[in-house]
């Protein structure tokens, strides 16, 4: 995923995400790109600092500078991207507090998770909730043996 900075022809600054550039640019070419604010359809990407981490400073990133300030509009937009929005911001909420409850309440067993969930599934140990990492391959092979896994929900911050 990719956030820009985005503005429209009236200069109002946003962000949005994408799942590539290209992405992007199929989207602003179909003009599904467009300004909460006042809904304009003609949006340019800003100018951004790219977020670089070093193998020293990881997760220890430089916030990028904040966007200049823009006057606030007098109501909120009432259209289908507003809702879209306030949809996406729910949805999001929603899958961080269910990740954060998975990480809070099981084990992280990590590489072992495919032997750790056969282990259980076949009675050789007890079951316990947990979480950790399958390749598509392994999570397959859970599934087609009648195991129940499911992928932990990831967030674009996730990816950053």
């Amino acid at each position: 995923m990719i956030r820009y900075a985005l503005h429209c022809d009236r200069n109002h600054e946003f962000e949005s995400w994408f799942q590539s550039s290209s992405a992007y640019d199929s989207q602003v070419k179909r003009k599904l790109v467009t300004c909460p604010i006042c809904g304009s359809a003609k949006v340019d990407k800003a100018i951004m600092a790219p977020r670089i981490v070093g193998k020293k400073g990881r997760g220890r990133a430089t916030p990028p500078p904040e966007p200049a300030a823009t006057p606030a509009p007098e109501a909120a937009p009432s259209g289908p991207t507003s809702l879209l929005m306030a949809q996406e911001r729910e949805l999001r909420a929603k899958l961080k507090e269910l990740r954060d409850h998975i990480v809070k309440n099981a084990d992280n067993v990590g590489e072992r998770f495919a032997n750790e969930a056969r282990a259980m599934h076949y009675g050789d140990k007890e079951h316990r909730p947990i979480y950790g990492e399958a390749s598509p391959d392994e999570a397959k092979s859970l599934i087609d043996e009648g195991i129940e896994v499911s992928p932990l929900p990831t967030l674009p911050e996730d990816r950053n």
